[in-house]
């Protein structure tokens, strides 16, 4: 079987008609995912939220006690025991797409933990099957240990809704990130 090679005129034809429809040739084969914006009107309007419903005193569901302090450069991984390993395995190599990022750099212990708790809420209600939390991997001022990567190790297993969790890969932050599954609504 014999290939057609396109002739130059082909080929210009081909590159008007790409010009013609908005086609830009792009600066580098890697996905730029961005960075959220820190203060968001949702994230705004959610940490309202969160104090008006006195979220900062008790009744949030993740523990805000003492946790079991983690290396900065520490691999996390966590997943419930009837998740299969196929379905893990993946997570783990970076091969389950995530839709929607958190960063937590910047934000106190607490308001980290009100960001994560409205971030997981809301990833649930839109049906969201992975999202990638950035905890970072600084020790805290206070502290011998990376906090916010410590307390989210804790905080996500006791979440109900978190299938498994994982470091992230490389290219995604590696251990100061996280790939988290969640559960299917209905499940």
């Amino acid at each position: 079987m014999t290939r057609h090679l396109p002739n130059d005129d082909d080929i210009s034809v081909f590159r008007q008609a790409l010009q013609a429809a908005g086609v830009r040739r792009i600066a580098t084969n890697q996905a730029d995912p961005g960075k959220p914006k820190r203060q968001t009107a949702a994230s705004e309007a959610r940490r309202r939220a969160a104090v008006e419903s006195n979220t900062l005193q008790t009744s949030g569901r993740t523990s805000d006690g003492r946790v079991e302090a983690v290396r900065p450069s520490e691999y996390l991984e966590f997943s419930v025991p009837d998740l299969p390993w196929r379905t893990f395995s993946q997570l783990k190599r970076g091969q389950t797409a995530w839709q929607a990022g958190l960063d937590l750099h910047g934000y106190t212990l607490e308001e980290a933990r009100i960001e994560l708790e409205s971030f997981l809420r809301d990833a649930a209600a839109q049906g969201m099957r992975c999202v990638l939390v950035v905890h970072g991997k600084a020790w805290g001022t206070t502290s011998d240990f990376p906090v916010l990567k410590s307390h989210t190790n804790a905080w996500l297993r006791e979440w109900p809704g978190v299938l498994a969790f994982c470091s992230a890969t490389e290219l995604d932050g590696g251990t100061g990130a996280v790939y988290i599954l969640l559960r299917k609504r209905g499940h």
